[in-house]
């Protein structure tokens, strides 16, 4: 996993603070709502010199999978196409025209398929943290605050009320410094998360609920971990 990278702040910060007993319940049970829904649908922005790439698409949090298609912006479009990753492998099904949004059933043939890159590569990194924003049961909520979670403020987005959250130290999970931020509505789903990667100059940010989340179908070839 790349290292997380502290990020800047939101658009309506007041803290950052230590967290309530209700927000330290927020953050606890945000990722645990990604396996409850089953899935999510996603746009992932990946920032680079080159310019730039989005992933539009969904991430099955039981199944531990992510499908969509991948754009890139300015000189890099060197990637455009099908995607779907898994957590230690990333299949790539190149396109001249990629469409708007993936097909439901991905085509028979035409992936090549690699090693999911731990270090050194903005998207791989941005692939591996959405496809972890899931969890089967929710954290400590009294470790949090403990461990470096705190509140920042409120926000308005896409029509929901938030509050802006960073969790814990990323040093508690992968062993690197830094944090995640978190724009969590009332009843602690996620709808966005900010974070920097040693790869990239600025940080990734993982919008939800962006389209219709259209569940996820192996390619041929493609195990999902369990």
């Amino acid at each position: 996993m790349a290292a997380f990278l502290a990020i800047g702040s939101g658009s309506a910060p007041s803290g950052p603070k230590t967290l309530t007993s209700d927000q330290a319940n927020l953050l606890a049970v945000t990722r645990f709502r990604n396996y409850q829904a089953g899935g999510r649908a996603v746009t992932i922005n990946v920032p680079n010199t080159a310019g730039g790439l989005t992933v539009t698409g969904s991430i099955d949090y039981r199944g531990k999978i992510g499908y969509g298609v991948v754009r890139g912006t300015g000189r890099d479009t060197s990637s455009d196409g099908l995607i779907e990753w898994t957590a230690t492998t990333v299949f790539v099904h190149p396109m001249a025209n990629t469409p708007a949004k993936a097909p439901a059933r991905p085509p028979e043939s035409g992936w090549y398929r690699r090693p999911l890159q731990n270090y050194g590569s903005s998207l791989d990194s941005s692939l591996a943290i959405a496809l972890k924003l899931g969890s089967d049961r929710p954290e400590n909520a009294e470790l949090l605050p403990q461990n470096g979670a705190a509140w920042v403020g409120q926000d308005r987005l896409d029509g929901h009320q938030v509050d802006i959250m960073t969790g814990p130290s990323a040093r508690t999970r992968s062993g690197t410094p830094g944090a995640v931020r978190y724009w969590i509505g009332s009843d602690g789903t996620m709808y966005r998360v900010r974070v920097g990667v040693a790869s990239a100059s600025r940080p990734v940010v993982i919008d939800f609920d962006t389209q219709k989340y259209v569940p996820v179908r192996p390619v041929p070839g493609a195990t999902p971990a369990r």
